[in-house]
């Protein structure tokens, strides 16, 4: 049986997900603490239909399936179960990080504000037993300025490295997984080397927040809240790893969708959640209302880049960009002009057949564009399939057309305007040219293997 994304022409994917199915109930049961009942013992197993999986490759092995289904609220009430025990040496510190693209499906779900939604939320986690709720803009403020300074590198050096341009971003964990496992080389060398908002939210909470409070990485455990399924596959990376503490920097991810399943077998109300502050990384300080990126549906990879390569290649200016909507509206184009030349040319492509016709294009040599923003899902991070369902699984359209609205009207504030990021350049990471932030905001993309792409595959 094959996904609908599959490129494989005969694929195992059912047979290897009944089998991770059975594997992970059976790891889950053996955990510390959670053999015993519990008040969360009704909660059902997780699973992860055939058409949640966005990574279309040759599917996940045995090993990653039964890891990416033991990261289910499962692993929460583990963690929480343990820290009611009286062996206080084996309690963990647990955190958890909301993506941006995650608070209006709240919000439109439950017919609040972002902020409502926010607070709201940290208030349900925190009456768990959670003990740090953080909001990942941070994060995505690092990524956007590191990719920001990559694209202005390799444009500068277009013209003496081969694999310069174009760049694609690489925050969207379902297309790093089809380039790594189908494209591989043929376009691996393109994809900017900033880290994703979760894996740097992954290096600031278990590095920089576990320096703060004094206490080991191991002793953190970690959990992200996000839109889609893919974000599971990511916090597996080996990239993600701290070999030091045995530690990965997100320890589960647990999609929207999830958390709402907690809220309904707990019989809770966002409406009637007492509303929490959300915690800041700095010590004493609480985070104010809600921000974003540019981009109405994403973090905003393409207009940051493009405003500041304007400025910094240029001299220009720009202060709104255009989009050209070329085959759908999921494919869309933004240039820039300079005495009649076009100096920049953007793309913005969503859904895996915008990034088949894209790729094709790469392959062919008729690849005209500079960057572009690559996201698996159809509409963007909004519409993560973690999140932005019906009950038999298809899109929640007019859900949707609600979290987009909500998103647009949240207020924009620039990465570059972020006090508490420029200090931790300095502070932390020991000045923006340092070793120290390649090697904790950037990473390597590569091949895994060497498969047949099928690029004439017709989704």
């Amino acid at each position: 049986m094959k996904c609908e994304n599959c490129t494989k022409k005969e694929c195992s994917k059912k047979q290897k997900n009944d089998d991770t199915q059975s594997t992970s109930v059976d790891a889950l049961s053996s955990n510390d603490g959670f053999e015993e009942k519990n008040e969360f013992h009704t909660l059902a197993d997780a699973k992860i239909l055939l058409s949640d999986c966005l990574a279309c490759d040759n599917c996940m092995t045995l090993e990653e399936g039964a890891r990416v289904f033991q990261q289910n609220q499962k692993e929460l009430f583990r963690i929480l179960n343990l820290n009611k025990k009286c062996d206080t040496s084996k309690h963990k510190v647990l955190a958890v990080s909301i993506c941006p693209q995650s608070l209006p499906y709240f919000a439109a779900k439950f017919n609040l504000s972002v902020n409502d939604a926010a607070k709201r939320l940290c208030g349900f986690l925190k009456s768990l037993g959670v003990h740090y709720v953080f909001d990942t803009t941070i994060a995505a403020d690092f990524s956007i300025l590191e990719s920001q300074r990559e694209f202005v590198q390799r444009y500068q050096r277009r013209n003496q490295e081969e694999h310069a341009l174009p760049m694609f971003a690489s925050a969207c964990p379902g297309w790093i997984r089809y380039a790594e496992r189908v494209l591989t080389n043929l376009v691996t060398s393109h994809i900017c080397t900033a880290k994703s908002p979760q894996q740097i939210m992954g290096s600031l909470v278990k590095g920089y927040f576990a320096r703060q409070q004094n206490l080991s990485p191991d002793k953190i455990f970690h959990i992200i809240v996000a839109p889609c399924y893919d974000k599971k596959l990511e916090a597996l990376r080996e990239d993600f790893y701290t070999a030091l503490y045995n530690s990965q920097e997100v320890d589960c991810v647990l999609t929207s969708g999830e958390i709402v399943q907690i809220m309904e077998q707990k019989k809770v109300s966002m409406k009637d959640v007492t509303e929490v502050a959300v915690d800041s990384l700095f010590d004493g300080i609480k985070e104010g209302d809600v921000v974003r990126h540019d981009g109405k549906r994403s973090d905003g990879y393409l207009e940051h880049i493009f405003k500041h390569a304007a400025k910094e290649l240029f001299g220009m200016d720009v202060k709104e960009i255009t989009y050209k909507a070329l085959k759908n509206k999921d494919f869309q184009e933004v240039t820039l002009e300079k005495d009649g030349e076009t100096v920049l040319r953007f793309a913005a492509a969503y859904g895996f057949r915008n990034i088949q016709n894209m790729v094709l294009k790469l392959k062919k040599g008729k690849f005209l564009y500079h960057f572009v923003e690559v996201l698996a899902c159809p509409g963007g991070c909004l519409n993560g399939k973690g999140q932005a369902q019906t009950e038999d699984g298809k899109p929640d359209k007019a859900l949707l057309q609600q979290m987009e609205e909500v998103y647009a009207a949240v207020p924009v504030r620039l990465p570059e305007t972020n006090v508490h990021v420029q200090r931790m350049y300095q502070d932390w990471l020991e000045g923006m040219d340092s070793k120290k932030v390649q090697e904790t905001l950037h990473t390597r993309y590569s091949a895994v293997n060497q498969t047949a792409s099928n690029l004439d595959i017709k989704w």
